[in-house]
């Protein structure tokens, strides 16, 4: 073979390497922006999930029914007293939580005589976190009463009863709904076919969880919070140890020359229909979560 021939022939082996080279180069390339392709479709529906998860913590559950007269965002709230007192008094409390209830039995007294003169407006959220720790109902079971006890207009009469026979926190005895019907036999006039029936089938169940997830949310973290217009003041205002008197007297600097508001006992009177807001126009506003 000629030297010309060989040349040729080599020249020819050469450039087939070069482009098969050159090929796998190309195919190794077209692999790698398909795996990328792949790996960014799977970040992409990744963080996609991560935004509807994160939304569907964000988003507040709104109940399928609230009792009557319940006010605030999505109906969380249950108010007591005058609606247009010169101050409110915002209180989260578990129907289980213990220093819940020895507050209740040291203030309710004071709590109810200031409503009663016009002073304060209460407004209650009622919380049941104790379930989920102790794996217990009690906590739901309860303030799934108190609501049935406001849709029948009688909450503030039957919340203290139940916070005066609170049992101990160890021992869920309520989740024995029998147990919560026969505390309303103290209460007169809230015994009633209606208000078993409400106890016994959960009807405000619904409820009783937007309320909790409300707290979840609201920053507080333990029960009870009580806040005067909106300023913590459990167990301390200030430097100042809350006690029934000094509860009157900052009621009373806080209302100081303003209009008190509606008097008399609300203690069975039926479930309120309007909101301070509505009411008065320069109610204090009400604290986070109310």
């Amino acid at each position: 073979m000629s030297e010309k021939n060989r040349e040729g022939k080599r020249t020819a082996r050469e450039r087939m390497r070069d482009e098969r080279v050159a090929q796998e180069a190309k195919d190794a390339r077209k692999k790698k922006l398909i795996v990328l392709g792949s790996v960014l479709a799977v970040l992409a529906l990744g963080a996609g999930i991560g935004v509807v998860v994160q939304n569907g913590r964000s988003s507040s559950s709104t109940p399928k029914a609230a009792p009557a007269g319940a006010i605030g965002n999505k109906n969380l709230v249950i108010p007591d007293g005058p609606a247009n007192a010169p101050s409110t008094l915002t209180v989260y409390e578990d129907p289980r939580c213990p220093a819940c209830g020895a507050f209740e039995r040291e203030f309710a007294p004071t709590v109810d005589q200031l409503q009663d003169q016009g002073k304060l407006f209460g407004n209650y959220h009622i919380v049941s976190f104790i379930d989920r720790h102790d794996s217990g109902k009690g906590s739901k079971n309860g303030a799934n009463a108190l609501a049935c006890a406001q849709d029948s207009g009688y909450f503030r009469a039957y919340h203290d009863v139940l916070y005066r026979n609170q049992p101990d926190e160890t021992v869920d005895s309520w989740k024995d709904k029998s147990k919560l019907i026969e505390l309303a036999k103290q209460v007169p006039g809230l015994d009633s076919p209606t208000f078993e029936a409400c106890v016994n089938t959960n009807k405000f169940g619904s409820w009783v969880s937007a309320v909790e997830e409300d707290f979840d949310k609201s920053g507080y973290s333990s029960t009870p919070t009580v806040l005067l217009n909106g300023k913590p003041i459990y167990p301390k205002n200030g430097n100042d140890e809350i006690t029934p008197d000094n509860l009157v007297k900052w009621v009373n600097e806080a209302n100081q020359g303003k209009q008190l508001g509606a008097t008399g006992s609300a203690s069975a009177s039926p479930a309120p229909t309007s909101t301070a807001a509505e009411t008065d126009p320069n109610q204090p506003p009400a604290s986070p979560g109310s």
